[in-house]
């Protein structure tokens, strides 16, 4: 394996957790890209390395992700501003747990998380995300009576 095609070095969920806190606390570094769009949530990447990918988001009152996983990748957001509800479930399992996390709060995860993130409040919010390593898929999962069921796969470079 030549230098340049070495593995990236994962980051902890914990070392994730502080970077988007940071960033999430440094809005002069994110304001001049910030938007707001009403047909989905917004996203733009703020930070890419071999090790970890930074991703700011805007939620309008309504928008949602869908449940999906990160793929391999392990992560962390922060609320910049606003409120956001998690729905965390498990595939072939039945129930939904419930979180509402508002700013300054910050989420981390491992590898195997599975998550709905959407806007339920009246106003908007803008949250600041960050992977490790980079996101290469996310998988997408609908609910069936029995629980969550894979239903695609997005790659990198294609669904964002």
């Amino acid at each position: 394996m030549s230098p340049t095609a070495l593995p990236a070095a994962a980051l902890s969920p914990a070392r994730l957790g502080q970077i988007v806190s940071s960033v999430a606390a440094s809005p002069g570094s994110w304001q001049g890209v910030l938007r707001f769009v009403p047909e989905r949530r917004w996203f733009y990447r703020l930070d890419l390395t071999t090790d970890y990918e930074v991703w700011l988001l805007s939620w309008l009152p309504g928008q949602a992700t869908g449940f999906h996983d990160h793929g391999d990748a392990a992560g962390a957001f922060a609320l910049a501003l606003g409120s956001l509800q998690e729905r965390t479930a498990a595939v072939g399992r039945t129930g939904v747990r419930s979180r509402v996390l508002s700013a300054p709060s910050v989420r981390t995860f491992g590898s195997a998380h599975l998550h709905d993130v959407r806007n339920v409040s009246a106003g908007p919010a803008v949250s600041v995300h960050a992977y490790s390593p980079p996101l290469s898929a996310m998988r997408r999962y609908r609910m069936s009576p029995a629980g969550l069921v894979h239903a695609g796969t997005d790659a990198a470079g294609e669904a964002w």
